[in-house]
């Protein structure tokens, strides 16, 4: 009777090793930070559950137009810069960088950094869901609030070219 159970124990034991070693199917992709890493080139602003006329700005530097074309370097050490190409009412600008990606929480974040200071002691940024990333393009999506159903800008990115 011992040696039943002994044997069951070790099959089922040996079962449950099995099953968490193989893959999952329909497991969601997990964006890791060099997936992030490097420069790229916002190409595309879409919009869901809000109406493009009612997003007036994007990260608080005045119209997401702006941004369309805009070149954003994310170096491995969190230091990076997003610079806006200007034309029309858009003017051309650098802005200095802090970012991060989690992958617990497939979330992007970032600080404006300005003259004299250091991340640490900035406070405020911006939260995005980091969509997707596969080292040639990403998807980033900041939410809005616009009515009672979730809403969000959709950043589409591409890797610059070297």
């Amino acid at each position: 009777m011992k040696r039943i159970f002994l044997i069951a124990a070790i099959l089922c034991s040996s079962l449950m090793v099995l099953q968490s070693c193989s893959p999952k199917s329909g497991a969601a992709t997990t964006v890791k930070r060099g997936d992030v890493t490097g420069t790229w080139t916002l190409n595309d602003i879409t919009f869901e559950g809000v109406p493009q006329s009612a997003v007036k700005s994007l990260f608080d530097e005045g119209s997401y137009t702006c941004f369309v074309g805009s070149t954003w370097r994310l170096t491995n050490s969190g230091n990076g810069s997003y610079s806006l190409p200007g034309g029309g009412t858009c003017a051309a600008k650098t802005q200095t960088i802090f970012w991060s990606a989690s992958t617990a929480d497939q979330t992007f974040q970032f600080k404006k950094l300005f003259e004299g200071d250091k991340a640490k002691n900035v406070t405020s940024g911006y939260r995005l869901l980091l969509s997707s990333s596969d080292g040639n393009s990403m998807v980033i999506k900041s939410p809005v609030e616009y009515g009672s159903t979730p809403a969000y800008i959709v950043l589409n990115f591409t890797k610059a070219a070297k």
